[in-house]
């Protein structure tokens, strides 16, 4: 451990996944570690134009912001665990300038890098790990939403990388599945909302209007890297 309590730096390269990392993990890592990181709260407060929404009609996605920040926020889901919950991967030692290259291209769209200690949940020492995180200044950035809103803007958004909702419901069930407190329930509230409004479409007691076209689930840029799935961030 360094002097001022941080994890000490090393030679070895590991990323934090909050979000879509957590179910689709980058290419060539060869240990994958559930834990946590504090100081932060996850919020849908991300526009996506490039994954889950359009330019014309951005999604939304999950970032990560300052407690002390979020602190001084109104923000109707006035509480939130210390503990953000996620997966920190170990990238193959020779492959980290690919990977490197690989999430330069993958983190576009108001993210940028921060470095955060990684808390794994089998009590082994902290780690050193590099996350995106898309901080309040970028202009993709939404601040608080009504949850209701929001859950309803979730429901209807579509982009490249497929549907919202589908983003949304895929990192609550990965977060459940990481460990019985690994939950979150600002997460959690916005995946019941959207299950509520599916339900009542289908029984037809609610008209949700989506998007008048079609979107493209084809990718326009392609890395060095050989992908097969979605190259979402966090």
């Amino acid at each position: 451990m360094a002097a001022n309590g941080a994890p000490p730096e090393t030679d070895e390269f590991w990323i934090f996944g909050y979000g879509s990392l957590i179910w689709k993990p980058p290419p060539h890592y060869d240990r994958r570690v559930p834990g946590w990181v504090t100081g932060y709260v996850r919020r849908f407060w991300q526009a996506s134009q490039d994954h889950r929404g359009t330019p014309e009609e951005p999604g939304r996605v999950v970032t990560l912001i300052e407690r002390s920040f979020w602190a001084s926020l109104v923000d109707a889901h006035d509480s939130a665990p210390e503990k953000v919950w996620g997966v920190a991967y170990r990238i193959k030692a020779d492959k980290v300038a690919e990977v490197k290259e690989y999430l330069d291209i993958r983190e576009i769209n108001g993210y940028t890098i921060h470095y955060t200690p990684f808390y794994p949940a089998d009590g082994s020492p902290p780690i050193r790990t590099l996350v995106y995180i898309g901080t309040p200044d970028n202009d993709q950035f939404t601040g608080p939403q009504d949850p209701q809103a929001l859950a309803e803007h979730i429901y209807v958004s579509e982009g490249p990388s497929g549907l919202n909702r589908d983003y949304l419901l895929s990192l609550e069930k990965a977060l459940n599945e990481l460990s019985p407190e690994s939950g979150d329930t600002h997460v959690t509230d916005l995946s019941n909302r959207v299950r509520e409004i599916e339900r009542k479409q289908q029984e037809g007691e609610l008209a949700v209007e989506g998007f008048e076209h079609p979107v493209s689930h084809e990718f326009r840029k392609v890395s060095s890297v050989d992908e097969q799935e979605e190259t979402e961030k966090a």
